[in-house]
């Protein structure tokens, strides 16, 4: 209650790409596509991992939270975004705007934590292999993931609150296609110094030291892979760990690129093209990176599927 009270804002006007029609076309079948694909894709990894016993291991576990969170970022902006590129009314409500707001940061965040995660995981497996399965019980699988989760979701809720409560006033048109926390901020005319602050230190917390750890992780893991004799074993580690290494790169280039890169005066539609494929594009690949890199997904795939048709 003591949201609403405090600003005559109903609904929000999504600017998105209203600007270019033909764009707008372009795009609609593109993202359409590739979230149907991130949808598929990253539900049969999450199938394998649950149905096939060969896979009840904490890399697997991890991967399958790692797609279920793309599948939840994805659902947060696409669906409306779907609809928005195709209407001409573009607007979403205060409170559709929050929860919008609220789910992708959480889901972002999430993301953040759990590349660090499995970089800690695999340096475990190859560095520590004897003690791996003590090390990485299945408890400690759940509590680091959970962590993860609950430790995102309470700062996102904190985050979009103290955005939220800001006094509104002028237009409401976010320029964005989504509910985007800096876009909503434009519009606030309070002070946003603490929302800022906040956001910043989010942005420490979860961009420049998660990937700190994953370098420290993989640096150790690659000094321990040049020292195994066989070629074999060589490649089985490198396989599994560039597979990894990917995602980050894909994940944190793409996320510093938005974020870091000088902010010019004037928004450029390019800008914004930039940033609905990195949300769409990123999500699609993690599952496509995985399994081409990884014959036991392969092998899971192909037995689930199997079995599903010899069900049938």
């Amino acid at each position: 209650v003591g949201l609403v009270n405090r600003t005559e804002v109903s609904e929000f006007v999504l600017k998105g790409f209203s600007g270019y029609p033909s764009l707008e076309r372009l795009l609609f079948p593109l993202c359409a596509a590739m979230y149907l694909v991130t949808l598929l894709g990253n539900t049969a990894i999450v199938a394998a991992s649950v149905l096939d016993v060969h896979l009840h291991t904490p890399m697997y576990f991890f991967l399958g939270n790692l797609s279920i969170l793309d599948i939840c970022y994805t659902s947060t902006f696409v669906p409306l975004m779907l609809v928005h590129l195709l209407s001409a009314r573009k607007t979403i409500s205060f409170i559709g705007c929050a929860i919008q707001m609220c789910l992708s940061l959480s889901t972002g965040s999430t993301e953040c934590l759990l590349l660090a995660i499995m970089a800690y995981d695999r340096y475990l497996a190859i560095c520590r292999p004897l003690r791996y399965p003590v090390l990485m019980s299945q408890r400690l699988c759940w509590l680091l993931a959970g962590a993860a989760w609950v430790l995102c979701l309470f700062k996102s809720v904190t985050e979009t609150v103290i955005a939220m409560r800001l006094p509104f006033c002028g237009h409401r048109v976010v320029s964005h296609f989504t509910c985007e926390i800096l876009a909503v901020l434009k519009l606030a005319c309070g002070d946003t110094s603490v929302s800022e602050a906040l956001l910043l230190v989010g942005a420490i917390l979860l961009l420049p030291v998660p990937l700190a750890f994953i370098c420290l992780s993989y640096t150790l893991i690659l000094a321990t892979i040049l020292r195994v004799p066989s070629a074999a074993g060589r490649r089985k580690a490198f396989s599994t760990c560039s597979a990894h290494l990917a995602v980050v790169l894909l994940f944190y280039g793409t996320v510093i690129f938005m974020y870091m890169k000088p902010k010019s005066k004037e928004a450029r539609v390019s800008d914004e093209v930039f940033t609905v494929l990195y949300a769409v594009v990123t999500p699609m690949l993690n599952p496509v990176i995985y399994s081409l890199r990884n014959k036991e997904v392969k092998e899971a795939a192909r037995k689930v599927w199997g079995r599903r048709w010899s069900s049938k």
